[in-house]
């Protein structure tokens, strides 16, 4: 019996392809949470994102059986491209390039250190600068959200990120220019005041 627990997620591909099904119930496990975040990130629909991520994990078994995975690179990586190119074709079926927040959740508490103070006027304002930061990225086109996300949230490369995404290097960094651009000029706009304790 292999020892499943100590091998790396290509690992546990090959396993799979090889006919361990232990191997993929570990790599489910393993990243389910991680992309589970990016999607609903992305999309900011509970239901939505429950459906794209199954509609993911079925092409990942069916790739997975046919062959077409390839251990060159990672397979965390290889599965968010996945589920990257299943977002934009359900955006493209929509013709709609920015989802809303029907039910006004987020995809997660932004949480950082310098909000963890003894003061509780200092934590107030640590945790409304931060909701505000979150509120004015959802206000972001989903190409440029995506990014930030990616390399905010995931802290990928703009390399990894063109990958993932399937655009130029150039095209990444653009989408994270037009977004900082942009949430400058909300937070103008807005007269937001983010300036954290």
């Amino acid at each position: 019996m292999k020892n499943l627990e100590g091998m790396t997620d290509e690992e546990l591909a090959l396993c799979y392809v090889a006919g361990d099904n232990r191997a993929f119930d570990l790599l489910l496990e393993r990243n389910q949470s991680k992309l589970f975040a990016y999607i609903m990130f992305v999309v900011r629909d509970h239901d939505k994102a429950d459906d794209i991520f199954q509609e993911t994990f079925v092409k990942v078994i069916t790739k997975l059986q046919q062959g077409k995975y390839v251990n060159n690179g990672k397979f965390s990586a290889w599965i968010m491209r996945i589920a990257h190119n299943i977002i934009m074709d359900s955006f493209r079926m929509i013709k709609n390039e920015k989802v809303i927040d029907t039910d006004n959740q987020g995809l997660f508490k932004i949480q950082t250190e310098a909000a963890l103070t003894n003061s509780i006027e200092h934590e107030y304002v640590n945790t409304q600068v931060l909701l505000d930061v979150k509120n004015v990225m959802e206000q972001l086109p989903a190409t440029q959200r995506e990014v930030v996300y990616m390399r905010y949230y995931q802290q990928l490369s703009f390399k990894e990120i063109a990958q993932l995404t399937n655009v130029s290097i150039n095209t990444s960094l653009g989408r994270m220019r037009y977004a900082i651009l942009n949430m400058r000029r909300m937070v103008r706009d807005y007269r937001i005041q983010l300036q954290v304790e």
